[in-house]
């Protein structure tokens, strides 16, 4: 038993179709890797990797892998917020998608899925009210049916139920959905960031949260 229910029939075919998944992509997608890597080194300096820890299913906690899209902070420069330390060139590699290409590894080791809820910040789970937490019951996702249906455009009431939604019906053909929606979103661009937001507004809770 898990946060997401008894597991599914799909969830084991799910894992190594992941597995082989991941596999191709890093090995097709290499030299766009290393481009990405180095484009990031000359424009945003090293480290050329963001890695911060995040929750993953059943709220272990494990460290996400993406490249860097902003600057370092320097209060000197008034470079503290998110959005003054997003560059142009960050704001493609978001737009693109192309700084979650080292994600992949992260599939790889069993800490995520190719598809599934995305993986929040770790000071979040104590602010989920019962239902929402159950977006934990299944391996985080590169994307996911909120991500593919509004990304950073959808309040988060939203989201969470587009992740319990995701949660409790997860099959091969819903999964496939999502991928072909989230192509769509990057290639349209669409809901990059919240109205105001370099990305999204930080979660505070919301009526029936348990602390």
């Amino acid at each position: 038993m898990t946060l997401g229910g008894i597991e599914r029939p799909y969830d084991r075919p799910k894992r190594l179709l992941d597995v082989i998944g991941a596999s191709l992509a890093l090995v097709m997608l290499s030299p766009v890797i290393a481009a990405v890597g180095i484009l990031v080194a000359v424009k945003l300096g090293r480290p050329v990797l963001f890695q911060q820890e995040r929750p993953g299913k059943d709220g272990e906690i494990f460290k996400l892998r993406k490249f860097r899209s902003m600057i370092k902070a320097d209060e000197s420069r008034g470079l503290v917020s998110d959005e003054a330390r997003l560059t142009p060139f960050g704001r493609a590699l978001r737009a693109t998608s192309l700084d979650e290409l080292p994600t992949l590894v992260n599939v790889l080791t069993g800490d995520m899925s190719i598809v599934g809820p995305r993986p929040l910040l770790v000071r979040y789970l104590s602010r989920y009210s019962p239902a929402q937490a159950r977006r934990h019951g299944v391996r985080p996702g590169i994307t996911g049916l909120a991500q593919a249906s509004g990304r950073n455009a959808l309040g988060w009431e939203d989201k969470f139920a587009l992740d319990v939604e995701y949660v409790e019906h997860r099959s091969l053909w819903l999964d496939l959905r999502i991928l072909s929606m989230t192509v769509r979103s990057v290639v349209r661009r669409q809901g990059i960031s919240a109205d105001g937001h370099s990305t999204a507004p930080e979660f505070l809770g919301s009526a029936g949260s348990q602390e």
